[in-house]
């Protein structure tokens, strides 16, 4: 099969056996491998019921794996790293997610691609604009860069 590129989201709030949830998406991004570019990881607020503060990245992997194997792998990676599974939105030491995929959409039982909520969340596209600013989602049709730009407009201003 040929190399693919996958845009895959990291995010932590939990420390872990490699440190602070900095140093855990840190280790991730070294586990995941076929590293071609990762943004910086920036702390963010939580999401859900969670009261601790996430550290968030974004990475595009070069793979020759299918959706659903490299779905698998970084489900193992997680399951090292000390991931269980549990109450939803809760504190992770670490949390892996395919976002986007050079192959377009994929969808089965388990795994879409696109990631459903990606357009909705601000800490999956900023760390995004940092590497892939006018990647194209295919559902949407629009770039990262406008996505991002409809989420901030959303926001009422401070």
């Amino acid at each position: 099969m040929a190399t693919t590129i996958y845009a895959i989201g990291l995010g932590s709030n939990r420390r872990g056996r490699h440190g602070d949830p900095a140093t855990e998406v840190r280790a991730a991004l070294a586990a995941i491998g076929g590293v071609v570019a990762a943004s910086p990881v920036i702390a963010t607020p939580p999401l859900g019921p969670s009261i601790r503060r996430f550290a968030n990245a974004a990475a595009l992997i070069a793979s020759a794996e299918t959706p659903p194997q490299l779905l698998a792998r970084l489900k193992r990676i997680e399951a090292a790293f000390g991931r269980r599974r549990g109450r939803r939105w809760g504190a992770r030491v670490i949390d892996l997610d395919i976002l986007l995929w050079s192959g377009g959409r994929w969808h089965a039982r388990d795994l879409t691609v696109p990631h459903a909520a990606m357009r909705e969340r601000a800490f999956v596209l900023r760390p995004l604009l940092h590497i892939a600013p006018s990647w194209r989602d295919p559902v949407s049709g629009r770039t990262l860069r406008q996505l991002a730009a409809r989420i901030d407009r959303r926001r009422p201003r401070a």
